[in-house]
């Protein structure tokens, strides 16, 4: 007989305790520690592999079949569609557009002969059939059930055998064998297991939906990454009409990729040119404005980064930053007072990437010193000019990755300078110049910080020399 006893686990990371804690042992979050029952059976002796080991070198390994969606900014972040056996996590925010999206997954995959059986926990089938009427999607091969008990609906898909299994949401399908509540930890595991134990033996493609929530009271998919084949999250506000769909695990492609969305009245549609709408409502004569280069994944993306510098009315100026790690904030205006010599540590610094895009990658640190410099001396970066390049805390301006890409982006977008690192310069085949002309774009090759922050305000000298 099972052995039951009573322990408690982290809704946020599945850490386990066997006293209540205040603050999780392994994330750090306060006031996420709940008592579960945990039941620990007793092992089996004598199990016998029904696969054997082989050697690898003689495994016969199975080509990959792609299905796409025809949803090119999915495909594309999956790694040109979905694989037969795949299991795939979308995660995000209650209402960022889940639901809608796995709606349109359903009607492109579904087909004559290839059933999509699409499982709705949180809705019943007529609010699933109002959802799609708004998006306008009418497809006889979509299948819909209403139903939380995973047991049932796995029996049912293994009886219409169909091409994808849709699971909406994971956070309340429980296990019948599982005497935890839906939603926690120990449920969103083994519900999880259960999926993926049937996708691979069917070969059959599972898609599931996880709520992410700040309070820690329901457990967030983060607990099942590990299991799953593909993890994509949605970022982005739910009052911000763009989505972004980022992959950050995915065994069939490279990660990091993002797919860009607009939310509508029809769902979420495609945007094909990101770096065109997060420019397209820049103000060219301000202060403060820089664009700068970022690669997520294998796509480069021009983005608008602002800043804002007034005068601290208290002791302790203020630095805020959105779309960027903070701490990266503050460590660029300590080489920004340090090393280049302006007098920022009594000035309030506000900073924000435009468009509601995340960001962490160093290549678009000179842009962000670029932008901040620009509204402390009230001087604006030429429209014409892309900054790209990582700083480092000698001052001194760090290669870039894939800096070809990046200006060939810049190009298609108009732009006619870029300041870079003078390393990078280098790979455009004019050694020992600190500019070059390539495709019609002038290319300026700096050293230091110092130096990208003078080609980048030409007219800060004269300004000083009216002063």
């Amino acid at each position: 007989m099972a052995k039951i006893k009573k322990i408690y686990v982290c809704q946020e990371c599945g850490a386990q305790s066997p006293k209540w804690l205040g603050q999780c042992p392994g994330c750090g979050e306060w006031n996420t520690m709940v008592e579960e029952i945990n039941e620990e059976k007793k092992e089996q002796s004598g199990i016998v592999s029904s696969a054997p080991a082989e050697p690898l070198m003689s495994v016969v390994s199975a080509g990959e079949k792609r299905f796409p969606t025809d949803i090119s900014e999915f495909d594309r972040i999956c790694g040109g569609g979905l694989v037969a056996g795949q299991v795939l996590l979308i995660g995000g925010d209650p209402g960022i557009g889940k639901s809608t999206l796995l709606l349109q997954i359903a009607q492109a995959l579904a087909k004559p002969g290839a059933e999509v059986l699409y499982v709705s926990g949180e809705e019943s089938r007529a609010q699933a059939k109002m959802r799609s009427d708004r998006l306008g999607i009418s497809n006889p091969n979509i299948w819909i059930m209403s139903e939380t008990n995973v047991a049932a609906f796995l029996q049912e898909a293994k009886n219409r055998r169909p091409a994808v299994l849709l699971v909406d949401s994971i956070q309340v399908m429980y296990d019948g064998e599982i005497s935890s509540a839906p939603g926690s930890v120990a449920q969103v595991r083994e519900c999880a297991a259960e999926l993926v134990r049937f996708a691979k033996q069917e070969m059959i493609i599972v898609i599931i939906v996880g709520h992410v929530t700040k309070s820690g009271a329901i457990a967030g998919p983060r607990v099942m990454e590990h299991l799953v084949d593909t993890v994509l999250y949605f970022e982005g506000e739910r009052h911000n009409i763009y989505r972004i769909l980022r992959s950050v695990k995915n065994r069939y492609g490279s990660t990091d990729e993002i797919g860009v969305f607009e939310m509508t009245g029809r769902g979420l549609v495609e945007v094909k040119n990101p770096s065109a709408i997060f420019l397209a409502q820049r103000l060219t004569k301000n202060s403060g404005s820089a664009v700068g280069t970022s690669l997520e994944g294998t796509r480069p993306i021009l983005m608008e980064v602002q800043a804002l510098c007034a005068k601290a009315p208290y002791g302790t100026p203020a630095r805020k930053a959105l779309g960027c790690d903070p701490n990266r904030l503050l460590l660029l205006l300590a080489v920004l007072e340090k090393r280049i010599g302006i007098p920022i540590s009594a000035t309030d610094v506000y900073v924000n990437i435009a468009g509601g895009l995340k960001i962490d990658e160093p290549g678009m640190d000179l842009a962000l010193l670029a932008a901040v410099a620009s509204s402390y001396f009230d001087v604006c970066v030429a429209e014409d000019t892309v900054i790209m390049g990582e700083v480092g805390l000698g001052g001194e301006v760090r290669a870039v990755s894939q800096v070809e890409r990046r200006v060939m982006e810049a190009i298609r977008l108009g732009f006619k300078r870029c300041i870079m690192p003078a390393h990078n310069l280098k790979s455009f085949r004019e050694k020992g110049k600190s500019e070059v002309i390539w495709n019609g774009m002038t290319l300026v090759g700096c050293a230091d910080a110092a130096q990208a922050i003078r080609e980048a305000l030409p007219d800060l000298k004269s300004k000083k020399e009216k002063e």
